[in-house]
């Protein structure tokens, strides 16, 4: 493989990967494991699984992953910029045209569209992870109990954490018994990494005065420390940008996260908008760097470990406990944007559909996307 092929697919994925990190990641999943088969189900769980420990944004981190994987470090570097730049291209051209107009171009037909192909795509990559990731009755019964605690609210970290140490004791009492105890070599990406994230994006606060410095590293610390969803990424920027320091109005931060929302690629690219509406193009790019930056120091520092921890058979148990906890946090989110999106019989009969296709043709996710998309458009005029 070269870094050509590796370039091409994730351009492809950030310029077509709509839906948030649930749906890129089963776009992904389809695209190296299926079809490519640059990776097995268990490698690409591992990976997910990996993903999800350490701040950031989940499918931006994954893709960087899959780089890294298949090209060593300058797969690292191809990757990840290669599934930003689309989107980010996409944003500066809508935030030009909101700063030239005032208002945002309507994209109501395009997620309407979009939306149930995106609920079919990643129901059928879930139930291929599932059947990877379920290894044992113990991990099924985990992942049912990690659906029902996401569910009531419990936080994604306590989750992947509780069940992935919940799995590692349960490998750990079996390897007693077989009298081969084992060392328990966890570390808790999280934790070490966001330290260091965190020591990296201190001084965002120093001042109040809107300059490009204090702009990246305010994006900085976020990249650095943001764990969770879209809605957590809403706080940290209403918090300092609309609150604390006054660049932004309310307006304004809404209209920022519902582009980061209705183009494809990463929902962080909302920094792109936000950077271009406080300083124009240079704004733009200063923070898109910063919020995404941590994000390959997080893959490099992180991305090593994950062989080592497949290796040590309490460890490898606790990455199990991790995949399932993962793919239980995708499942609650897609019933979640299931029920936003599945809104008539229209949508009901696209999303059934799309996943017929996909079941019986295996046709390339993408091309239904677009095809969604298309037909969204096409209903809404």
């Amino acid at each position: 493989m070269t870094l050509s092929e590796l370039a091409f697919l994730f351009l492809k994925l950030g310029a077509t990967a709509f839906g948030g990190p649930a749906a890129h990641i089963a776009m992904m999943e389809d695209e190296v494991v299926r079809r490519r088969r640059w990776l097995t189900h268990d490698e690409f769980l591992d990976l997910v699984g990996a993903t999800n420990l350490i701040p950031g944004p989940n499918s931006t981190e994954l893709a960087i992953h899959v780089g890294y994987r298949r090209a060593g470090w300058a797969g690292l570097l191809v990757a990840g910029a290669c599934f930003i730049v689309p989107a980010m291209m996409i944003v500066l051209a809508l935030a030009w045209a909101y700063v030239r107009f005032g208002r945002l171009p309507q994209a109501a037909g395009l997620l309407y569209g979009v939306k149930p192909v995106v609920i079919a795509v990643v129901v059928q990559a879930l139930v291929g992870l599932a059947r990877a990731a379920v290894k044992s009755r113990v991990l099924g019964v985990a992942g049912v109990a990690a659906v029902a605690a996401t569910a009531a609210g419990v936080h994604e970290l306590v989750v992947l954490f509780g069940v992935g140490l919940g799995a590692a004791l349960v490998g750990w009492a079996s390897g007693r018994r077989r009298g081969r105890p084992s060392p328990l070599c966890l570390v808790p990406l999280g934790s070490a990494l966001t330290v260091t994230g965190a020591g990296a994006g201190a001084g965002a606060a120093a001042g109040t005065a809107f300059g490009l410095g204090p702009l990246f590293l305010f994006f900085l610390k976020v990249g650095s420390v943001l764990f969770g969803s879209g809605y957590v990424l809403l706080a940290f920027l209403r918090a300092d940008l609309v609150t604390r320091w006054g660049w932004l109005t309310e307006g304004q931060l809404i209209d920022a996260v519902a582009v980061g929302q209705v183009t494809p690629g990463p929902l962080f690219t909302t920094a792109t908008f936000i950077g271009y509406i406080l300083g124009g193009l240079p704004g733009g790019l200063v923070a898109t760097l910063g919020i995404f930056l941590p994000a390959f120091v997080f893959v490099a520092a992180s991305g090593p470990l994950v062989p080592r921890l497949r290796r040590s058979p309490v460890a490898g148990a606790f990455l199990d406990g991790v995949n399932v906890a993962s793919l239980a946090l995708m499942a609650v989110v897609t019933w979640q944007l299931g029920r936003a999106a599945l809104v008539d019989f229209s949508t009901v009969a696209l999303a059934l559909i799309s996943g017929f296709v996909l079941i019986r043709f295996r046709v390339n996710s993408t091309w239904l996307v677009l095809g969604g998309a298309a037909l969204g458009v096409l209903t809404r005029l």
